[in-house]
């Protein structure tokens, strides 16, 4: 996961995720953490498996984790 502070009260966050493979992974990904309170933005590319998340502070990675987790997938520990 990395992080960035792009406009002022704005965050953009990149995550690992396993188990993308097509575009209905990057929308069931992208729907459950579109449902995270505080996200403005949304963006998952299979072939990358990131997930680019712009959201108004930075998220709790325990609500991404779930969420990612809901949709059927598994956010990438960073080692």
């Amino acid at each position: 996961m990395s992080a960035q502070t792009d406009a002022p009260g704005s965050v953009t966050t990149v995550y690992q995720v396993s188990g993308m493979s097509c575009g209905h992974c990057e929308g069931s990904v992208s729907g459950e953490i579109s449902g995270i309170a505080g996200v403005t933005s949304v963006k998952a590319v299979a072939s990358t498996r990131e997930v680019t998340v712009v959201s108004a502070a930075p998220l709790d990675e325990d609500a991404v984790r779930a969420a990612v987790d809901e949709a059927g997938f598994e956010l990438v520990d960073k080692a």
